[in-house]
Order: structure tokens, then sequence, then C-alpha cells
């Protein structure tokens, strides 16, 4: 330990000691090991703080432009270790805590999660943070302090159950409220002219106060802002009416304000549940553009110049009402002429689409908009009308000028509000290169004619902090002794591995990490859920959100396929398999629900019959989050990424089990193929139906009975699964499931199953081959440096944001 380091060290021990006594309020013999964790973030905190005002004061002395990152979800996991490893500082705590007995890895496990999101669209936002602040690029990220977040899973019987998350229960230690950042929320009332303007007056308000969470990039170079909202009532307790005895309805107001932030993605299923999302989509939508506009007015002065000042970008289609919000301060408060106004919007705002999926593209009844938000109902007309005679004048028909309407007028007529989001933003990228492909010919084609210059790619990427120095410490530390520090800072030094990939030596050490990150895990989830693992077995992991496109269904039916075959044919040799699936399902999405029962069926009767030994074994890891994730991903051998193609915008996970050594079985689908593309054919297995050729299958007719009727494999296994083999209690459980095969199969697992099977034999014939298979992780590892979001943020600041 050098010099330096020590009196790193006894600094922090000092500072430890310090909060330890005066804000904790213990000593170290009373202390239990959350004070010392809390101690030890707020230390941290302190020399966070110093570089966070110093960030902030070199922004506003610059007059620069600043990003703003609007975004229903962040999913940013624990903060300790990240900001510890950011900062490099990480030995220096290990040894002040060592001092006192404590292990630094135990502390940091005390940390909740932050339950601020579900799944990729959140993780991408946390590495999108991340990375603005690694490259210096100053930024605000914009969300809601969910205090319960998406939900808690627990597996019952098989089932999943929401339980509310509690990451709030004793605090956050990492956040500042700023009081002086609120503002007034209106919904509902009316609009009424005022002069020459309009007037909007709610009939209702909440009050939105910001949360501030300090986001530290690489090296401590920036430390940017989380910004969060939280809800309160104007009036939180009615005192007439609990006096007279309504203790229950006197607080109606406060839970009207709090539900707001309660729950990430409430089920939509009734009117009440859209209304709720909406009004939260709204809230943290119109906190986020006051305290924007507020800020330049306040150091620019001429809203005119908002454009070179700031740059929006919307995540998804959730934040899309910033554009009417915007318009309506710009128009209402300051005056600008509505032309002028929708100018200035387009200038500033950037859209970022996620999915092609109909279903997912938001929409909202009509009324319900109207009566919520009056005032901005009419400034979407007023927009809607001008686009539809731009698109008349440009020669369009009649249907493609329906498709562009911002209002669908069909029976239930809706708001679009991806179609907002594109015609009032000047960017509108996808996330891969496929999906913005199909972007321009399926969803927004009508659209794309009209602005043909609007669309662009931005690939998505992942921190490789997170995602490899910190997640995988020890094949981090492999690789510097292998090709140095440079990849550190710049991933793409990762490709100086590939000269390596044939070296014996450095395949056994990395195959040896990865062995101990395979014999941690089978520990953890053998303490989790009770199965032992053989850490020498295939790891063959597919964790995501539950979704019919993503296909866990299809890695299910060849997992009982595998199941039937390891049974009728015992002489062969197997190659010994641990399929492992993790992810939520939508607390309404009944066939999700129904896959993780069935998940649950396949793997209580897989690993208690003996005849299959230790060939092959199933596990639902419960509550996956970015924790599991982190000891997950390091342990994989193999990555499923099988969405049906044309359906995945791009993934994350693909890059990060491939950074981590893992090989991918997968589609031509999202990212996948820039994956392919970069690591070689050799280097990937990929099976199944391209986007052209489903889209084709859909369009022209498509029996699934037919192929599922002529595949031994497939038949036999759907007939176990529909006939109770895996349900005796329920024998008729997955009839109908199974039954959505034989009658539809929209995602197409009939006609991939047996191109899916073959990759999976083609996957144990490669494993029987230890050198191949290493040579083909290090060639992984060494050409996916370019999937980092460093790149990604770059291209996005260059292209744009136009702050680089």
């Amino acid at each position: 330990m050098t010099a330096e380091i020590k009196s790193k060290a006894a600094e922090l021990e000092a500072r430890i000691l310090d909060v330890l006594r005066h804000r904790v309020g213990k000593n170290e013999l009373a202390a239990k090991e959350h004070d010392w964790f809390t101690a030890a973030v707020l230390a941290l905190r302190d020399e966070i703080i110093d570089i966070w005002m110093e960030s902030t004061t070199r922004t506003y002395a610059a007059q620069g432009k600043r990003v703003y990152y609007l975004s229903l979800e962040f999913l940013i996991g624990r903060l300790l270790r990240d900001a510890l490893s950011n900062l490099g500082l990480t030995r220096e705590m290990e040894q002040a805590l060592r001092d006192h007995g404590l292990d630094l890895a135990r502390l940091e496990e005390l940390e909740p999660d932050a339950a601020l999101g579900n799944g990729g669209l959140g993780r991408l936002a946390a590495c999108f943070m991340e990375s603005l602040a690694s490259l210096d690029i100053p930024a605000y990220g914009y969300g809601i302090r969910y205090v319960n977040g998406m939900f808690r899973q627990r597996i019952k019987d098989g089932w999943q159950v929401e339980l509310p998350e509690t990451w709030l229960a004793h605090g956050n230690p990492w956040e500042f409220e700023r009081r002086e950042s609120a503002y007034r929320i209106g919904f509902g009332g009316e609009v009424v002219a005022d002069d020459d303007r309009a007037q909007w007056i709610p009939a209702e308000f909440v009050e939105a106060t910001a949360v501030d969470t300090p986001v530290v990039g690489w090296r401590g170079k920036r430390v940017n802002t989380l910004r969060l909202w939280t809800a309160s009532a104007l009036d939180p307790l009615q005192l007439d009416a609990f006096n007279a005895g309504d203790h229950i309805g006197a607080l109606a107001n406060q839970v009207r304000a709090d539900a707001l932030v309660r729950v990430l993605y409430p089920a939509d299923s009734s009117p009440a549940g859209q209304e709720l999302r909406l009004r939260q989509e709204y809230f943290f939508t119109a906190a986020s553009i006051q305290d924007i506009i507020r800020r330049h007015v306040q150091y620019q002065g001429d809203v005119r110049t908002l454009p070179d000042h700031a740059a929006i970008q919307l995540n998804d289609t959730h934040p899309a009402v910033a554009v009417a919000e915007i318009m309506r301060l710009l128009v209402d408060d300051h005056g600008l002429e509505f032309g002028e106004a929708l100018e200035v919007t387009r200038k500033t705002v950037g859209y970022t689409n996620h999915t092609l999926l109909p279903e997912a593209l938001e929409s909202w009844p009509l009324p319900l908009f109207e009566r919520l938000l009056p005032r901005h109902m009419q400034i979407i007309y007023a927009i809607n009308s001008r686009v539809l005679r731009e698109a008349r004048r440009n020669g369009l028909d009649d249907a493609a000028i329906s498709a562009i309407s911002l209002i669908d007028e069909g029976g239930d007529r809706r708001v679009r509000m991806a179609n907002l989001a594109f015609v009032g933003a000047h960017s509108v990228n996808g996330v891969a290169a496929l999906h913005t492909d199909l972007m321009k010919t399926t969803v927004f084609s009508d659209l794309h004619k009209l602005y043909p210059d609007k669309i662009n790619n931005k690939t998505n990427g992942v921190t490789p902090r997170r995602w490899l120095q910190q997640c995988n410490p020890d094949l981090t530390s492999l690789l510097r002794d292998a090709i140095g520090e440079g990849f550190l800072d710049d991933t793409n030094r990762l490709e100086d591995l590939n000269a390596l990939a044939g070296d014996a030596a450095l395949g056994e050490r990395i195959a040896l990490v990865k062995r101990a990150n395979k014999v941690a895990l089978a520990a953890h989830l053998r303490d989790l859920t009770g199965i032992r693992l053989d850490p020498d077995a295939l790891f063959d992991v597919q964790i995501k959100r539950i979704h019919e496109y993503k296909r866990q269904l299809l890695n299910l039916i060849e997992t009982v396929a595998l199941y039937d075959q390891i049974r009728s044919h015992p002489e062969k040799d197997w190659v010994p398999r641990v399929k492992i699936f993790g992810g939520k399902a939508a607390a309404s999405y009944h066939n999700a629900k129904l896959i993780i029962k069935l998940a649950n069926d396949i793997a209580r009767r897989v690993n208690s019959d003996p005849t299959v030994g230790g060939l092959l074994k199933v596990v639902f890891v419960p509550n996956y989050n970015v924790s599991l994730a982190e000891r997950i991903i390091p342990a994989a051998d193999l990555s499923e990424q099988i969405s049906t193609a044309g359906m995945e915008a791009s993934g994350t996970g693909n890059m990060k089990f491939a950074l981590n050594g893992a090989l991918t079985i997968g589609t031509l689908d999202g990212a996948n193929i820039e994956i392919k593309d970069r690591v070689g054919d050799e280097n990937i297995i990929i099976f199944g139906l391209t986007a052209d050729e489903v889209a084709e299958k859909r369009a022209n007719g498509y029996n699934p009975r037919e192929i599922i009727e002529a595949s031994r494999e497939l038949h036999q296994a759907i007939d176990a699964i529909a006939s109770g083999v895996f349900s005796p209690d329920d024998p008729h459980r997955y009839a109908g499931l199974m039954g959505g095969l034989y009658d539809s199969d929209w995602f197409m697992l009939a006609a991939d199953f047996d191109g899916y099977a073959a990759a999976q034999r083609d996957v144990d014939r490669r494993w029987t081959d230890p050198a191949g298979w290493r040579t083909s992780a290090i060639k992984n590892i060494a050409n996916v440096g370019w999937f980092s979001s460093d790149r990604t943020i770059g291209e996005y600041a260059r292209d744009i944001w136009k702050v680089l």
C-alpha cells in the first residue's frame, strides 16, 4: 500500500468517525453495521459535494449548454460501490473500515437497490447519466422519486406475487431535498380568454418538490444531478373535516398527491389506472420543464434563446407531453407567437423511440386528456392543424395524413403521444440500426415521408464502469495485466485482446475467473432458492422483463424438449446445463405471469427428477434487479437474446453479457446484429427468421399448427405442457397458453423452434471444445468495447445536442 493510499485512508477514517459521532449519533462501540454504512456514505458524499459544486460553478461560468434527460425510469442500482470506483477510493475505503473490523463488501450489501425503474429503459437512462458525467457534459436527469417502485417480486407456489418496494424505509443518505425548487402542477379546470391570450385555470394543484442525487463520473471528472420529483398537496390536512370526525377523508388531498409518486407503472386496465398514469407523466414532465425554463430565464433572460442553452431529450413517449407544456409556457406565460414558440420547442427537444410495438406507443383517450389537460389539448389541436396542412401541401394522401395526425379519429378517439413527440422534436432517434430502419418503414413511415431528415440512429451502450470494472473486478484485473490500463478510459482499447485470443494461458486464466464467478453465484442462488447448482455446468441465462416478444416461452419449451431427450437417450454424452431465468411481469399481464409459473413448474419437476442427474437444472431467480444482474452476468456462459426479429429495439443485456465473456445465442434482432458484425459470425450463435421474413409470414399467412405437427420435439414438448405433465395440480393450467401457439403464434415460436433447438445443440458442441469456447469468449470481450454508453452519449452530444 502506497503512502498516498495510507494517507487518504486515514483521512477517510477520521471523516467516517466524525460523521458517525456527530451525524449518526453513535460512537464506535455502539455503532451497528447499518450505522457504519450510513457514516461511510455520508463521509464519501462530503467528498462528492465539493466536486458537485465545482462542476455546477464551472457550468454557470461557461454560460454553456446543458443536457436535460427526461425519463420515467432511472434504474440506478446501488451507489456506494459505483461512487467509490469512479472516484478511485475503493482501496482507501476498504482500509479505513478494515481498521475497525469492517468489510466494505458486506456494508455495500446493506444498500437497497433504488426502486426507480423496471427494465432496459431505466437502466439505459442510468448508464447515460453516468456517461454524461464521465464525458464532462453538464446534465440533469429528471424523473419521479418513487416511494414503492414498480413492485418487489415474491414467488409463492411458483406464482409471482407483487409486494411494495420499501427502499426508502430507512431514508436515502445520497439525496438532498431542494425546497426552493418547488412548482405547482395543475390538473383539470378550464381555459378562459384573457385579452389576446388563453389562460388555464386548473381545478386542482399539486406541489412538486425536487430531490437531488449526485451522479459521479469516471475519475471524478464531473458530478451531475439526478433530480427526482416528490408530490405533496397544497392543503395536506383539511382540519375542519378532521375535527368533524372525518379523519380519513381529511387526508384525501395528500393521498391523491401521494399516489403520483408511489408506484411505477400502476396497472392501467381500469379508467382510474389510466388517469393516474397520465397524471404521473404530466406531473413529472411539467415540473421538469418549469424548472428548465425557470433556470434559463434566470440566467439568460430571453426565452427565445432556450435552444442555445438547453437540449431536452425525451426518453421514450412517457414525457412526450413536454412538447405541449413547453408551448404552453412560451405562448401563455412568455408571450411568444405560436409559430415562433413551435420553432423554439422543436430546436430544443429530441425524442428517443424505444419500441415498435403499437401498444407501447402511448396514446390517451381524448376525453380523459382534455379533461385533465384542457389547455394542452388546445395546443395539440393547433399543432396538428399545422402539421396536417403541411402534409397536404407536400402531396401526402388521405391515408398518410390520417396516420400522421396527432389525433386517432377511430372509434375510440385518442391522442397519439409518439406522433406529438415526433412532430415537436428536431431529432427522432432509434436505438439500434435495425430498429431505426424499421421506424422509417413501419410505425413512423408517413411521418418520415413528411420529415425525412429527422430520424437517425444512436445504438445503445452500457457503462463499462459498472458492467465490467465493478461487477467483474477479477476479470478487469486480468485484462489490465494482459493489455494495460488504456481500456479503463477507452473501451475500444479492448481490441488489443484480439492479438491474444488464441493464447492458451490467457484463455485458462479467464476461464478460472469465470468459474470463480459461477461458484459465487451458485452459493448465492442456493441461499436464495435452495437449489444446488454445479459451477462446472454451462450457465445458460435469460434475465429480462417477462414479455411474450422476448420469448422466454421459447426457451422453456426447448428446455422441456431437452429434458425429454435426456431421459429418452441416457446413452448420449449430454452437456450439463443450468437454465437461469429472472425478470418481472407487469402486474396485469396474464400471459407473462403464467410464463413465470411455467418456469417454476418446470424447475420443480426437472430439479427433482433423478433420471437427469446433474445434467439439467432450472432456476427462476426472484425479484431480479440491478444488484442481481451484477452477480449473474459475470457468471454467465451463454446469453439468451432470442426475441422475435424486428420486435426488440436494441437490448443492452446482450452487450453486458458479451463484455463479460458470455457467448450470445440470438436472433437477428436489435443490437444482436451489430454485436454479430463486431465479434464475428464464428463467435455468436444466430438462428431464426429475419425481421423481413417475420413480416412476410404475418402478411401472407402463417400456419403454426402445420409446423408444430411436423416437428416431433416441438409437438411433444407442447403436448406435455398442455396436458398437465408439469402442472398435475391443475392439468389445464397451460392449455390456453399452448393453444395460442397452434391458433396464432404471433411471436413465431413454432417457426423458430427447430432452428433454436439446433442452435442449442451447436452450443453443446462448442462447449465440448474448451479452447475454442475460450477463444470465442475473448473475441467477445475484445470486440464489444464499441457498445460503451460513452460512445453513444458522444454521438448524441455531437449530432443531436451540439454540446461537444
